[in-house]
């Protein structure tokens, strides 16, 4: 049995964390609020941004690079996750996306190629054998619509000249505080509506259909890459504020063990010190 001195520094130790745990919590919750906002307000927009590209390329017959299907040999997997740890299975979840895709029929004898937002995904590319783009894994700090313009831009000039056939992104989108669900889809080339979606409408275009169109991709494709990101903000924050405050139930609890142990071997220490004296006594008057 450990000694009450041990005891008691453990006692301290664990109390040390759960304050820290609780600290941890409160500043998750703070910036939680602020990041389901920011989705909340940017989700319609996007959805209805990508409505209106899907319905007026679905009238007729489409001229852009960007909906060409093509023999797929290079692919970029796009794969967003977090900048710091203590967030439960948030990246985890991540990399076993990844690794599911990766072993999906279709993207054997392709080349991989991974594009990491994180820098928890950067170290965790950076022990594999796959080909990595290292340019924007430190921008979660401070990231505003016009990074998200300029990684988009990007993507699609990489497309555009043939060096990658297929973007695929991966993030945690959020749906409330204890569920995050891990989405791996597709990005480019931009997807038609089915027959079965296509709409019946006939419109009359202003400008020309493929000039709407060309203004309508690089916006759509831009805020599709924002939302995600603040998706996976939003999701990091949840499964922080999750983590420490089951972090912090676990802490109490083993507060409550420690104490009684604690108790335990002080009365022990007690009553041994009390039949010491009282057995120096007796022998005395013996």
């Amino acid at each position: 049995m450990p000694s009450i001195k041990e005891i008691k520094n453990r006692i301290g130790s664990v109390s040390s964390t759960q304050q820290l745990t609780k600290a941890m919590k409160m500043v998750a919750a703070a910036k939680l609020k602020r990041a389901q906002d920011k989705v909340i307000q940017l989700r319609p927009f996007s959805q209805k941004l990508s409505f209106v590209l899907s319905n007026v390329s679905s009238s007729g017959s489409v001229n852009n690079e960007f909906f060409n299907e093509r023999d797929v040999k290079n692919i970029l997997v796009v794969v967003i996750g977090s900048d710091k740890g203590l967030c439960g299975s948030f990246n985890s979840n991540i990399f076993k996306q990844f690794n599911l895709l990766s072993k999906d029929d279709f993207y054997q004898n392709k080349s991989l190629t991974v594009l990491p937002i994180g820098k928890k995904v950067k170290d965790f590319f950076k022990k594999t054998n796959y080909k990595i783009i290292n340019d924007y894994w430190d921008v979660l700090k401070e990231f505003k619509y016009d990074k998200a313009s300029e990684i988009t831009d990007n993507i699609m000039n990489m497309f555009k000249s043939g060096k990658i056939d297929k973007v695929d992104i991966i993030f945690n989108e959020f749906k409330n505080v204890a569920v995050q669900n891990t989405i791996a889809e597709n990005f480019l080339p931009v997807n038609e509506l089915s027959e079965d979606n296509n709409s019946s409408h006939n419109y009359i275009f202003e400008p020309e259909k493929n000039k709407i169109i060309s203004d309508l991709i690089p916006q759509t494709l831009k805020t599709k890459f924002f939302k995600s990101i603040l998706e996976s903000s939003a999701s990091e924050q949840g499964s922080r504020m999750t983590a420490m405050s089951q972090a912090t139930d676990n802490a109490g609890e083993l507060l409550k063990e420690l104490k009684l142990t604690y108790n335990r071997s002080r009365q022990a220490a007690i009553t041994k010190e009390i039949l010491e004296i009282v057995g120096g006594a007796e022998a005395l008057n013996n």
